[in-house]
């Protein structure tokens, strides 16, 4: 009976065996579909960091505030006239840019911003007419031009703006004094536009 007991015993301990056996094979091989699955973790995880990557890639092109409004006017007719930048270079520049937009019913002539000096008619279409006026320093800034009269500035291909259209624009101007932060834009028969200065980079 004590034989019998033993050998029953026996095959119980070896029955234990294979099956903890089998229980750790399983177990390693849901071990290996687990590194599997945190493979795939990590690659659905890197997923979303690209994706706030990009949205950080998405935002960098808002970082030059090219869309930033400083001032807006309109003149008489239909024509819009936008400043997106008033920034001090090196040097002792103040560069000016921005966009006029043709809200009118014709085509947008820009002779008449070339100004009245004769020796800015040889720019035609320009905005070599444009000036800056600081009312505190009560002085007035005109764009800076070349010895042969060629404006630092925007010259319109085609003569001017057709219906509907926007063009980009620029005029460079001596810089006013450190102390000056605000200066009026004007050009032409269009409004005065009030804009701040800011520190080129």
């Amino acid at each position: 009976m004590s034989i019998r007991r033993t050998i029953k015993t026996r095959r119980a301990m070896t029955a234990v065996a294979i099956t903890t056996g089998l229980v750790l094979t399983v177990a390693g091989c849901g071990g290996g579909g687990g590194d599997g699955s945190k493979s795939d973790e990590g690659s659905s995880s890197s997923k979303p960091a690209k994706g706030s990557g990009d949205d950080g890639n998405k935002e960098e092109p808002q970082d030059p505030a090219a869309d930033q409004v400083l001032a807006e006017v309109r003149g008489s007719d239909g024509v819009s006239l936008t400043v997106t930048s008033a920034e001090r270079d090196e040097g002792g520049f103040l560069t000016i840019s921005g966009q006029i937009k043709n809200g009118g019913g014709k085509f947008w002539i820009a002779d008449k911003w070339r100004g009245d000096e004769h020796e800015l008619r040889k720019n035609g279409a320009s905005m070599a007419g444009a000036a800056l006026v600081d009312q505190e320093g009560k002085k007035k800034y005109l764009v800076l031009r070349d010895t042969e009269g060629r404006c630092l500035c925007t010259k319109f291909d085609g003569g001017g703006v057709d219906t509907g259209q926007t063009a980009e624009w620029y005029a460079q101007f001596p810089a006013p004094p450190e102390g000056t932060s605000k200066v009026d834009f004007q050009v032409g028969a269009m409004p005065p536009a009030s804009i701040e200065l800011s520190e080129g980079e």
